[in-house]
């Protein structure tokens, strides 16, 4: 059985602490790294930035590409969806920023993201899939609240605590497992 599968992009394929740190270190000259994220706004306590509006301010760049465009990919996430879009639709549902859009959709391009079908959207719940892999816990909230049919997995990160209900994923591997099992 072919499965819609929703993917979350930033957090779960793309690795977007360390595309934002590189940015600010390059540009304020500090050693971030990625394992100093430990919750979910953790911008705010690790930089200068004194709210959420002031680092998105920084993250557009003005008039040029903005942070969306330079965020590395996860090593195991490409092999994996390679994978995956053999037998299933890859789906994906990411909320982003207006101004992110057109380089959202140029970074899928860049990366050849095995997808068809892109929805950049805040309430993910709408978008119907078989399965759901998301890494934000008000994401995994409201998955699980609206799909209690569905098998929704949370990537466990250092910024997400379980949530009720959420099947926890700790590598594309285990994801894999979890959707060829589901198939069968």
């Amino acid at each position: 059985m072919r499965l819609r599968l929703g993917i979350d992009l930033d957090g779960v394929v793309a690795d977007f602490n360390a595309g934002w740190m590189q940015l600010y270190n390059a540009q304020f000259d500090t050693r971030l790294t990625p394992d100093m994220v430990t919750s979910w706004d953790a911008m705010l306590p690790l930089t200068h930035f004194e709210s959420m509006s002031e680092f998105w301010r920084w993250a557009r760049n003005g008039t040029g590409p903005g942070l969306f465009r330079h965020l590395p990919l996860f090593p195991d996430a490409m092999p994996a969806l390679e994978r995956l879009s053999r037998n299933h639709d890859i789906v994906i549902i990411t909320t982003k920023p207006r101004w992110a859009n057109a380089e959202t959709f140029c970074w899928i391009g860049e990366h050849a993201i095995p997808t068809r079908e892109v929805h950049i959207i805040g309430q993910k719940w709408r978008v119907d899939c078989d399965v759901y892999l998301d890494d934000g816990p008000h994401n995994l909230e409201s998955l699980i609240e609206k799909h209690p049919d569905r098998t929704v997995c949370r990537f466990v990160r250092p910024w997400n605590e379980p949530v009720p209900g959420v099947v926890d994923i700790d590598s594309w591997d285990t994801f894999e497992a979890l959707v060829e099992n589901r198939r069968h």
